[in-house]
């Protein structure tokens, strides 16, 4: 009798793996380097192609950080496949997220070795290209155990979250190897020696955090997106009881609603003005989960909270080593354990600084009148104070990473419970919304998907229109149309004495018809004026399910305040300014009544 057939591709093992690990969807650009890969995926995961890698790789970022059921994957060939999603790579790195990308590379016997700069076609070390922006990254010249391919996967959620690489040769996915018996599903509830020191620290710190509670008088708790939204759904009715000011970070904006009795503001370099100010005169401020970087604390982190106590609960030591800003009490622990611990202790009444907190927030509305809209523009701070009543608590939101469309956004959005929301600040690239966009609109297919970009952002991923329209996703594509990159138009008035050069359509950028745009690919859209939210038309475009585009005029002059600007010192340096003291200046009236602890 002739014996049975126990082999299969290596290929199918890597993919039949990383379904063990909960992986559903491979978001890809073909290529022959990863055929292998790619024959093996198509029948066991959801494929989607994309246009570009860089995209691939974005999608495959958001898909996971909105929590959707499953997870995705990018698959990339060598050489460019691998090159173009750099970006993405490097923006989930520096946000902490988790991030596989799975790279084909030529036959291991084509490798060129540590002299040569090229043997096989498209050949490039992908390996040393992404170690400095991934938290793992191997090459397989030869198949490797189950085992050894789940720790090098799992590496990118154990911990700090942050990308993988795995480079697989194209003979090694091709390979015929014995078949492993199909195993269950991979456990990743265990504690490993870090979970278990991580939680142990947070359990230690509690006793003195409390205590320090007990002594304040200006508390503020600070929630950033190293505490999940699970967590802030678990303990949201006890942080009510607890009747602390909590604030949030940008990639914490979702964890608590913008409604709720103690939630008072985003503070940030580009942060509200109302919550800058509020956190500025805390006595004690306790940043559950945030590494507390410099676009958190200010370019001048020496003058970050200047009358607290600053207690930080970080997972990397590294973040609390780093020597900015100063810190009290350093915690490297699970910030999920401390918010949890801490919020279900008692406190005494801090009803003076509450009440305190409440009439700043009531005085320093979100949409200034300092800044100056001409005739037949937008404003984009009433966009998003629109858009904000406009979101359901279903609704997932993306603002894109960089610029005004996203500043404004952190600055003006009020989210609401329930409601995703994502973004993109540590690498701030262009075209992070409609690729980020895109992967939360697959990973949600039961929800509206809200995206905001600016005109130059969305020109540099606006080939994934393609992609939108293929998948008919619940996409609404908003478009800060004012012909150009207007932060960058803001630096070259402010520091080229209005000596302008690329940076619109008068210095030589080009912009696409945008009805001609999305016309090409069968998406309605349509010109949002300044009273765009009342008009039924566009309520009724956004309650119909799949894609629609809205572009709004934007003044191209639109002035973005409140901002934190620099001074020139007694001793003729410059400085930055404060958290507080954002720019334009209060009117002495006003900052007589909102900077009563200064």
């Amino acid at each position: 009798m002739a014996r049975e057939d126990t082999s299969t591709k290596y290929a199918e093992c890597i993919v039949d793996w990383l379904g063990e690990l909960g992986y559903t969807h491979c978001f890809f650009v073909a290529g022959g380097n990863i055929m292998h890969l790619l024959d093996a995926a198509r029948t066991r995961m959801q494929c989607i192609p994309f246009v570009h890698e860089v995209a691939a790789g974005i999608a495959a970022e958001y898909f996971n950080e909105s929590e959707g059921q499953g997870r995705a994957f990018a698959l990339v060939t060598a050489g460019p496949g691998l090159t173009n999603i750099m970006t993405a790579m490097a923006g989930a790195y520096l946000e902490s997220r988790e991030l596989l990308v799975v790279g084909g590379q030529v036959k291991s016997t084509d490798l060129a070795g540590p002299t040569l700069r090229q043997r096989g076609i498209q050949e490039i070390d992908g390996v040393s290209l992404v170690e400095p922006v991934t938290v793992s990254s191997v090459r397989i010249e030869a198949p490797i155990a189950r085992e050894q391919f789940l720790e090098v996967v799992l590496r990118g959620t154990d911990g700090r979250p942050g990308p993988v690489f795995v480079e697989v040769c194209l003979d090694v996915q091709g390979a015929p190897v014995a078949t492993e018996p199909r195993r269950g599903q991979v456990d990743e509830s265990h504690e490993g020696t870090g979970r278990v020191a991580a939680l142990a620290a947070a359990e230690r710190a509690v006793p003195l955090i409390d205590t320090m509670m007990q002594e304040a008088e200006r508390p503020v708790w600070l929630i950033g997106g190293g505490v999940s939204r699970a967590t802030a759904d678990e303990v949201r009715d006890v942080l009510g009881a607890c009747a602390v000011p909590l604030m949030t970070t940008w990639n914490g904006a979702d964890r608590i609603g913008a409604d709720e009795e103690y939630y008072f503001g985003r503070p940030n370099t580009w942060g509200q003005r109302y919550a800058n100010v509020l956190l500025q005169q805390a006595d004690l401020v306790v940043a559950f989960g945030t590494r507390l970087g410099i676009q958190q604390t200010g370019f001048n982190w020496q003058a970050f909270a200047p009358k607290a106590r600053v207690v930080q609960f970080d997972i990397d030591t590294s973040e609390l080593k780093k020597g900015h800003p100063t810190v009290d009490v350093a915690v490297a622990g699970d910030a999920n354990a401390a918010l949890l611990a801490l919020a279900a202790r008692a406190y005494r009444g801090y009803e003076e600084w509450v009440s305190f907190c409440r009439n700043v927030k009531e005085l320093l509305q979100l949409s200034e009148a300092a800044n100056e809209t001409g005739p037949g523009f937008v404003s984009p701070y009433d966009f998003y104070l629109s858009l904000s009543e406009l979101a359901t608590r279903d609704d997932v939101v993306i603002p894109c990473s960089s610029g005004g469309a996203n500043a404004v956004a952190m600055q003006a959005f009020l989210q609401k419970r329930g409601q995703v929301v994502i973004t993109d600040k540590g690498l701030a690239s262009m075209g992070y919304g409609l690729s980020g966009a895109i992967g939360a609109a697959i990973a949600h297919p039961e929800r509206r998907v809200l995206m905001v970009e600016g005109d130059g952002g969305f020109c540099q991923n606006l080939q994934e229109l393609a992609t939108v329209a293929v998948n008919n996703l619940n996409l609404k594509i908003f478009i800060m149309s004012n012909e150009g990159y207007a932060s960058i138009r803001m630096t070259q008035r402010n520091h080229m004495g209005g000596h302008y050069l690329g940076c619109d359509t008068r210095t030589g950028l080009g912009f696409p018809d945008w009805g001609q745009l999305f016309g090409a690919f069968g998406i309605p859209v349509m010109e949002l004026g300044p009273d765009w939210d009342s008009s039924s038309a566009v309520r009724s475009a956004l309650d119909e399910a799949g894609p629609h585009g809205f572009v709004l005029h934007v003044d191209p002059e639109q002035t973005y305040y409140p901002k934190i600007t620099s001074r020139v010192t007694a001793t003729g340096s410059m400085e930055s300014q404060p958290l507080h003291l954002m720019s334009p200046d209060l009117a002495p009236e006003v900052a007589a009544r909102v900077f009563k602890f200064i």
